[in-house]
């Protein structure tokens, strides 16, 4: 398989403004990167340098003011909404800082859902192996209310890594966990992830967690460099 067809994101001179009292205010500019199928990729820098609305706009949960951001060859510019939602069912397994569990759900309806959605015959099961995987195997009716900030993220972990996806984003996972949980929560996403295959692109500031990606690049006001 030749690099183009391995290629999971491909990223070319994105940029991203808003308008801040009749000027534009600029987010992100110039970006241009590509991640291959099988790569663990870190994306860090300080707060406010850029990183979580790069992720938006990699995951097509927003749309840039220039620029492309292909996913699996697919063009986000070129999808209406429902569109880009369909190719996220399909490509994407997430997990959030804030966990993003559905309070109405418990823990295996939670990682139930994103494998209902796409058509799953044996979701239940699925969802059961999964957080017997990820050690919850006694918290399956819990509510997310009930369960720690660890317990969470696991779940959030099962629900991101049951539908098979291609590409992995993690948005600071360890940001609302304390140091001991959070390096837990890390070594199960890195050997689930390692188990898979997956792709994993992973925002954080913290420069351990960073290092053990394969690549690293670094945000800085706007603009994106890789790390050597």
């Amino acid at each position: 398989m030749g690099q183009e067809q391995s290629t999971v994101i491909e990223v070319r001179d994105l940029a991203k403004w808003v308008d801040s009292g009749g000027e534009p205010l600029t987010i992100l500019h110039d970006i241009s990167f590509a991640v291959v199928a099988g790569e663990t990729v870190a994306i860090v820098g300080a707060s406010g340098s850029g990183k979580s609305t790069l992720l938006g706009l990699l995951a097509g949960l927003d749309l840039p003011s220039s620029g492309s951001v292909r996913l699996a060859g697919e063009d986000l510019g070129g999808l209406d909404e429902d569109a880009r939602a369909v190719l996220r069912g399909r490509l994407l397994g997430f997990v959030f800082q804030t966990f993003q569990l559905l309070p109405s759900l418990n823990a295996i309806e939670n990682v139930m859902l994103p494998l209902e959605l796409a058509g799953a015959a044996n979701a239940r099961a699925e969802a059961g192996y999964w957080l017997q995987r990820v050690g919850l195997a006694h918290r399956l009716r819990h509510y997310p209310k009930h369960l720690s900030g660890g317990e969470q993220q696991r779940v959030a972990l099962a629900r991101a890594f049951a539908p098979r996806p291609r590409l992995v984003l993690a948005d600071e996972p360890t940001g609302n966990l304390d140091a001991v949980t959070g390096h837990q929560v890390i070594e199960l996403m890195f050997e689930l992830n390692a188990e898979r295959g997956t792709t994993l692109l992973l925002v954080t500031h913290d420069e351990e967690i960073a290092a053990r990606c394969s690549r690293r690049l670094r945000m800085h006001a706007g603009s994106l460099q890789e790390m050597r």
